[in-house]
């Protein structure tokens, strides 16, 4: 889990001569992002030829596409920048870093005092987005592109020994409790170092002012770089002031110990977020939010669905339309996570039902039959009235400003160059498909007796013209075709052996055949009674009375 620190030489100045960010991965392009986070599963076409039982398992592989989106380029680049700059002012060899050590150890720091100032800023920030938009998945996804923990052990030949907890991601609990969440982080520590704080807190029975004391000293003793807070809206479960004691704990986090703190929810955590807590943090690096709404009917929604349609399991496939895009996004009201339900229900009823094929018809149908308990909601959504939407709280994102954030990734961003990108990726995937495929004929056709060479030339000719084929499609189409071979080189080698018999026959004629010799004597002018008489065909018994001759 923990990998050794490799020290990377960083362009940026800011960054430079610090161990907690030259560690870290090297900064991405949009286009490296793009290429990090997607990924579509394997999909061979042969796939669609077997039995129904078994494509209906397959239709399941549709929830492992993941298509990077603007908010997910926009999500990655705003943890890069808060995992960096919150280490920019807790360098290890600078002294006020081990001044704040000093504090904790003596006690001289208490949980909601103030220090002297030295974290400026540490860029944390709330993500609000409705239900089913992906903020985990995409969250999980854009983490694991870091190691959570790195080991130090010497820096510029300088001994350095020291854990580096990257970051670490925390789910409110249900309940909203203070002691419940930090029961988790002290577990979630110790799973990464092999502590035992979780222990000690159990056994002590220490309250939750005493445990965020103690947290506040493992995040600084395990250099935390980010801590990520998802489900905050779990907070309005909260008992009375719960919910604010924990959020101005966050803000200490922030203000005392420089960790960057991204708080996650859906809008239903946006009255948590408001009141008196939206002035603190707004002064402590909290104040920024980034708020994802459903994907509008647009380019970024024909990415989405093509990136998904590609996937395919009914016996026929359905081409992607514009009018399967409306239709999709009419049932679905641009909820991805809708998207991908409705199409493997429609896919998985088209191949039970024996229809094979995927019709507007059917999309309209499972989507009115499997999504009943969100279909209030998604009315709300289609009609656009703020009333009825308002009652709907994980939906509802009235009164939240992201115009700004939407227009500014849309700047950032080129959607035909992310495009390319992904088609790019898709091609080459398919193109290593086309090269197993490829193996595995020829493997088989070596199998059946045919030379290795021979079978790669025919499977190489085979592709040229069509790519779209299996390895059993091809081994078939190889053995027609060496079978054609053969029945034409069969032809040709009796053909060959007529002729060859024909000239063998006249060359090695008998010199002593009659035609020959009678053919022979008409060259030096002689009869064919002479010629013959020569050659003792024709033979005289002068001994006898008639002097007879006789032709043999």
């Amino acid at each position: 889990m923990a990998e050794e620190a490799q020290y990377k030489e960083q362009v940026i100045p800011d960054y430079q001569d610090n161990p907690f960010i030259e560690a870290l991965p090297n900064l991405l392009s949009p286009h490296k992002v793009v290429e990090k986070l997607a990924f579509y599963p394997q999909y061979h076409q042969n796939e669609r030829k077997l039995d129904s039982h078994y494509r209906i398992y397959m239709v399941d592989r549709l929830f492992q596409v993941f298509q990077p989106l603007p908010m997910n380029i926009e999500l990655e680049r705003k943890i890069s920048r808060a995992l960096r700059q919150g280490y920019v002012f807790r360098n290890p060899f600078e002294s006020k870093l081990a001044q704040g050590f000093c504090r904790d150890y003596y006690g001289t720091n208490p949980i909601n005092s103030k220090d002297d100032g030295f974290y400026p800023s540490s860029f944390g920030f709330t993500l609000i987005g409705i239900s089913g938009l992906g903020k985990t998945s995409s969250l999980k996804r854009i983490l694991n592109m870091y190691p959570q923990v790195i080991v130090h052990s010497e820096y510029r030949g300088i001994p350095f020994s020291a854990y580096q907890v990257v970051w670490v991601k925390l789910e409110c609990p249900h309940d909203g409790s203070i002691k419940g969440l930090l029961y988790e982080f002290f577990s979630e520590i110790d799973r990464l170092l092999g502590t035992n704080y979780y222990q000690k807190m159990m056994k002590t029975r220490a309250t939750a002012d005493a445990m965020m004391t103690v947290m506040n000293q493992v995040v600084r003793n395990c250099s935390l770089g980010i801590l990520i807070i998802d489900e905050i809206q779990h907070l309005s479960m909260a008992k009375s002031g719960g919910s604010e004691k924990m959020l101005n704990f966050f803000v200490n986090l922030v203000n005392n110990v420089g960790v960057p703190v991204i708080l996650v929810g859906t809008p239903k955590a946006v009255k948590v977020l408001q009141g008196d807590f939206r002035q603190a943090r707004r002064g402590s690096g909290l104040g920024g939010d980034m708020v994802c709404d459903r994907i509008q009917k647009d380019e970024v929604w024909d990415l989405l669905v093509s990136s998904i349609w590609h996937y395919q399991w009914t016996r026929k496939e359905t081409p992607f339309t514009s009018e399967i895009s409306s239709i999709l996004y009419e049932e679905t009201q641009g909820i991805p996570d809708l998207l991908k339900k409705v199409y493997a229900i429609a896919q998985a009823y088209a191949i039970s039902s024996g229809k094979e094929e995927i019709t507007p018809y059917i999309i309209r149908k499972v989507a009115k039959e499997n999504l009943k308990l969100v279909q209030p909601m998604l009315t709300a959504l289609k009609t656009g009235n703020i009333r009825e939407i308002a009652k709907y709280e994980d939906i509802c994102m009235a009164g939240i400003d992201f115009n700004d954030f939407l227009t500014r990734t849309k700047d950032s961003i080129n959607l035909d160059l992310r495009a390319k990108e992904i088609k790019k990726k898709q091609n080459k995937m398919k193109q290593e498909n086309l090269m197993e495929e490829k193996k595995e004929a020829v493997l088989k056709l070596v199998d059946l007796g045919m030379d290795a060479k021979k079978a790669q030339k025919i499977i190489d000719n085979m592709l040229s013209q069509n790519q779209d084929v299996s390895a059993e499609g091809m081994v078939e189409d190889a053995t027609a075709v060496v079978r054609n071979d053969g029945i034409k080189e069969d032809m040709e080698k009796k053909r060959a052996r007529k002729v060859k018999g024909r000239k063998e026959k006249q060359s090695t004629a008998n010199p002593l055949d009659i035609r020959t010799v009678v053919e022979q004597g008409k060259k030096d002018n002689k009869s064919a009674y002479e010629s013959l008489k020569e050659a003792e065909y024709i033979i005289s018994f002068e001994d006898d009375i008639f002097s007879m001759e006789v032709v043999w």
